[in-house]
């Protein structure tokens, strides 16, 4: 099932999310609704606070991108907990489907070692590097309330603060459903 994207402005998207229970039935459901909404919004990345779930996951599927490794990259990252970022700082456009019409570049460390329940219930502890560390940390910003718009020059978000004002009124093009804050 498609799901609205929570648009820039709804506060379940600055909210640190909670773990998840394991034992929750609908667990399974809403990981194939996220992929459906995530393909459905051309998206390479969702996490549940973007569909209104503060919870601890997020999915990603980076297959389509030229070169990334792991070839084939997708995965569901359950509970997850960064343990480190390391590596060499660079700079990259990226853009996010709750800020629809928005992008900007943000410098992440080029490497990141994460631990983390896939949707099979398996624990694992893995590294990524290149765009797969720079996918993860993106989604991981979501379910710890941040936005990649807060990791912008304060000049940068000022000359796109009309822009973002807009979305939070529900002044924005987006080629799938969106769900706006209502005051």
């Amino acid at each position: 099932m498609i799901l609205p994207i929570y648009a820039y402005g709804q506060p379940v998207l600055r909210k640190k999310a909670e773990e998840i229970d394991f034992n929750d039935p609908d667990l399974t459901k809403l990981i194939s609704d996220m992929f459906d909404t995530m393909y459905d919004s051309n998206g390479i990345g969702l996490a549940a606070p973007q569909i209104g779930k503060s919870i601890r996951l997020f999915i990603v599927d980076g297959s389509e991108i030229e070169d990334i490794q792991p070839e084939g990259f997708k995965e569901v990252f359950i509970n997850p907990t960064i343990l480190e970022e390391f590596g060499t700082e660079w700079e990259f456009e990226e853009g996010c489907l709750s800020i629809p019409d928005v992008r900007a570049n943000v410098k992440r460390k080029g490497e990141l070692k994460i631990h983390y329940w896939d949707a099979n219930f398996q624990e694992h502890t893995k590294s990524f590097d290149g765009m797969a560390a720079r996918i993860i940390q993106h989604e991981y910003d979501h379910i710890e309330g941040i936005l990649f718009t807060d990791r912008i020059s304060p000049l940068k978000r000022s000359m796109l603060k009309r822009k973002m004002d807009g979305i939070t009124r529900g002044i924005t093009r987006a080629d799938y459903k969106m769900k706006f804050y209502k005051r």
